[in-house]
C-alpha cells in the first residue's frame, strides 16, 4: 500500500518522536511505499498534505493537536473521516470514549470488568462519584495520557491532600481530576492486537525492585521519561514470569476491556494484581506507543511478531476494517435510496 505516517509537532519541536521514523521504516521493510507527514496546529496544512500524497492508508500517530486536550485528536480523526481516507486506530467516537477515564470506567462497569472505584472533580461542575471511596487514593488528570500530571504526590491519604492535588491538576493542566482507589500490588501491561479476532501478547510486568524503600510503585512521568532520574533507572519492564492460570486471567480481563472500549487495530491494557489475586483494569490505551522497544513491541516480539510484522499487521487490520465499513455505508445508502423511492 501507499501509506502516510501522520504525526504532530509541538511548536518547539523540530523532529517527530523516534517512533514515527521506526514505524515508517517497518512499513517500508514490509514492502509498502511509505512517507511521513508532520503537521502543526494548522488544519489547512493537514488537508493539503494528505491531498497531495493521496495515500491508501494513514498510519495515525497524532497524539495531540493544538491547545484542546481531547478535542484536537478527535478533530484530526474527524478530518480523515470527512476526506474518506482509511486510517489506523479508532474514529472520533472511539477516541472520545477512550480518552475520558470516567467514561472508560462506566463502560467497564457495564461489562462487569473490575476497576478501582473513583470520583471526578471537574473545575466547573460538581464532583461525580463512582463508588464509596476508601483512602489512600490516586489522583490524576481525567484526560491526559503518557502519565502527565502523575508523580509521587499523586498518592493521597486524607481529604486535605486529595483536594490540594485536585486543585493542582485543575490549575496546572486545565483538566478535571480523577481520584480512584489505589490498588496495591503488581503491575502488568497486556498488548492486544486485532478487531474481530484478537491476539493477546505475553503480559509485561513492571519490576519496581530498583526503587528506594518506600518509593511509590507506579510508572509515573519521571519513571517513564526522565532518563536522569532514580525512578527511571529503578524500574524496568520485563516479560512476566507467571503461571498459565494467571496469564489466562490477565488476558481475559484485557480482551474484555479492549472490546468494551471499542479499541480498533491495537492497544495496551494496564492492570493491577492484588495479593489476594484480584485483577483490576487501570487504563485502556488505544493507539499505544509503538517505539521499537516499547512494552507493546517487546510483548509482540515475545509472541513471535518482529517489529516490521507488527506495524504491517496494524496497517492490514486497519484497511480491512475500512473495507467492511465502506461496504456497510454503501448498504445503508442503498437502503435509504430504496426507502425514499417507496
Amino acid at each position: 500500500m501507499d501509506i502516510t505516517v501522520l504525526a504532530y509537532l509541538e511548536p518547539d519541536e523540530k523532529e517527530p518522536d523516534v517512533a514515527v521514523q521506526q514505524v515508517a521504516d517497518g512499513l517500508t521493510e514490509s514492502g509498502h511505499k511509505t512517507s511521513i507527514l508532520t503537521i502543526r496546529h494548522d488544519v489547512d496544512e493537514l488537508i493539503r498534505g494528505l491531498k497531495s500524497r493521496k495515500p491508501q492508508l494513514v498510519f495515525n500517530l497524532v497524539e495531540s493537536f493544538g491547545d484542546d486536550i481531547l478535542g484536537g485528536v478527535i478533530g484530526v480523526a474527524g478530518v480523515l473521516d470527512l476526506l474518506q481516507i482509511p486510517y489506523t486506530g479508532g474514529g472520533p467516537g472511539e477516541i472520545f470514549l477512550q480518552e475520558d477515564k470516567a467514561l472508560t470506567k462506566k463502560l467497564l462497569a457495564f461489562e462487569g470488568i473490575p476497576y478501582p472505584d473513583f470520583a471526578t472533580f471537574p473545575a466547573d461542575a460538581n464532583f461525580e462519584t463512582g463508588g464509596n471511596l476508601r483512602m489512600p487514593l490516586f489522583v490524576k488528570p481525567l484526560r491526559m495520557d503518557a502519565s502527565i500530571g502523575i508523580d509521587e504526590r499523586s498518592l493521597v491519604r486524607n481529604t486535605q491532600q486529595m483536594m490540594e492535588r485536585v486543585l493542582y491538576i485543575q490549575r496546572t493542566f486545565g483538566d478535571a481530576a480523577l481520584a480512584e482507589e489505589y490498588i496495591e500490588g503488581r503491575e502488568f501491561y497486556v498488548g492486544v492486537m486485532g478487531n474481530d479476532e484478537l491476539a493477546a501478547f505475553p503480559p509485561i510486568e513492571i519490576d519496581f525492585s530498583g526503587l528506594k524503600e518506600g518509593s511509590l510503585k507506579v510508572m509515573d512521568n519521571e519513571a517513564k521519561f526522565d532518563e536522569s532520574s532514580e525512578r527511571y533507572h529503578g524500574t524496568k519492564a520485563v516479560i512476566a514470569n507467571i503461571d498459565a492460570e494467571l496469564k489466562a486471567k490477565l488476558h481475559k480481563a484485557s480482551v474484555d476491556a479492549y472490546r468494551a472500549l471499542r479499541v480498533c487495530d491495537y492497544g495496551r491494557v494496564d492492570l493491577r494484581l492484588t495479593e489476594t489475586g484480584e485483577v483490576y483494569v487501570i487504563e485502556v490505551n488505544a493507539n499505544c506507543y509503538l517505539e521499537q522497544h516499547s512494552e507493546f513491541a517487546t510483548a509482540a516480539a515475545a509472541h513471535g511478531m518482529p517489529y516490521a510484522q507488527v506495524v504491517d499487521g496494524i496497517a492490514k487490520l486497519a484497511i480491512e476494517r475500512w473495507k467492511h465499513r465502506s461496504r456497510a455505508q454503501k448498504r445503508r445508502k442503498k437502503a435509504r435510496t430504496a426507502a425514499a423511492a417507496e
